[in-house]
């Protein structure tokens, strides 16, 4: 998936106040990015790193850049979660993820369980199939690990999965890592021991965990090969 074009490369001045970041432009120029990741962003944040920006051409927009990749320990790391969605629905249309192929529908953000939308609902022959997916951008020893901060919100998603199994549907919490370097997935037991714990349980409980690492450059994210999840 190509980013979204304009793009502007600059250097990190620092991220703040969770959404915001401010960066020195190529052209000596500074501006406020809009920073679409809820986490911690451990490891990719740091003052003086690469990054690249695009740009809306929505006029309403208080801040039009958004941050979307950042070079770090020698490689372009995704940090935008709202790509990760997209990025799945492709891989499952072009055949890339073969797990979640024979569906005939997928429609995105679909209201589930409670109060949350699905990301992505897949149904026809099969049955149906509900998606969760996750960015993952932190990496040690070559083990992705999720999340990079404790998330409520992540441990709700795994409950409103157990329950989907429960009622005879297919429940799938997919992990996309945004970097190239990441050889497996793991819980981030040392970050969020109860994420961890009920990852473990969804999946006795039958929900499946996939991961799918991206080919990240500095204009283009595709995902390329699946990975082992590690429990």
């Amino acid at each position: 998936m190509k980013l979204q074009e304009p793009l502007f490369h600059g250097t990190l001045i620092r991220r703040y106040q969770r959404f915001l970041a401010d960066v020195e432009l190529d052209d000596g120029s500074l501006v406020t990015a809009h920073t679409p990741n809820t986490g911690s962003m451990q490891g990719c944040a740091r003052p003086g790193s690469r990054v690249v920006l695009s740009k809306s051409d929505n006029a309403a927009r208080k801040y039009p850049h958004s941050w979307e990749l950042v070079h770090t320990d020698g490689l372009w790391v995704g940090i935008n979660t709202l790509l990760p969605n997209r990025l799945v629905r492709e891989g499952i249309e072009n055949g890339t993820i073969a797990e979640l192929a024979g569906y005939q529908q997928i429609r995105a953000e679909v209201p589930y369980g409670s109060g949350s939308r699905i990301d992505l609902l897949l149904s026809g022959a099969p049955g149906r199939c509900y998606v969760e997916v996750k960015n993952v951008t932190l990496v040690k020893d070559r083990c992705a690990l999720f999340p990079d901060a404790v998330s409520a919100r992540g441990q709700k998603h795994l409950r409103e999965l157990m329950e989907v199994v429960r009622l005879g549907h297919r429940g799938v919490n997919l992990f996309v890592v945004q970097r190239g370097d990441g050889e497996s997935v793991s819980p981030a037991d040392a970050i969020d021991p109860a994420y961890g714990a009920l990852l473990r349980e969804a999946a006795r409980a039958g929900v499946e965990l996939l991961a799918y690492r991206a080919e990240v450059t500095r204009s283009e994210v595709r995902l390329i090969r699946s990975l082992p999840v590690l429990l």
